[in-house]
């Protein structure tokens, strides 16, 4: 017994795919001690969502974290949070990231690199995304 698979004449072969890009802030290069948005260079911890950049986020670096950075995150109100920890994946301690349980906000928590392209991804499906880069390890 032979069984066969007929295409439906009037249906296309081919399948067109396009690209889909963020609007908004798009990470476009990293680099040891440095992030790139569009086309200006940071070299300093940020906090950024597709409209804004906040510069003035986690001066301190990791060690020096506290409920306010995490608190800073939640008030932008995003689907999920992303933490990049520099060149090293180093996770917060859950009394710090309290702010983002207490609002209901998931947070994953990466490299840095790593945060650069899921940012650019999560913001290219048109999600409310918001990331902290930290430069330093």
């Amino acid at each position: 017994m032979h069984n066969s698979v007929r295409m439906n004449s009037h249906l296309p072969s081919t399948m067109k795919f396009h690209l889909s890009t963020a609007e908004g802030n798009v990470f476009t290069g990293h680099g040891e001690g440095f992030i790139r948005l569009g086309v200006v260079e940071y070299r300093e911890n940020v906090l950024v969502t597709p409209e804004r950049i906040i510069t003035d986020w986690a001066r301190g670096g990791f060690d020096a974290l506290t409920e306010a950075e995490f608190a800073a995150m939640a008030a932008l109100q995003p689907e999920v949070a992303l933490l990049g920890t520099g060149t090293t994946l180093r996770f917060p301690s859950p009394r710090l990231t309290r702010p983002l349980i207490d609002a209901g906000i998931g947070l994953e928590v990466m490299d840095t690199p790593a945060v650069c392209r899921t940012f650019n991804i999560l913001a290219a499906e048109g999600r409310k995304v918001a990331a902290g880069v930290l430069l330093a390890p």
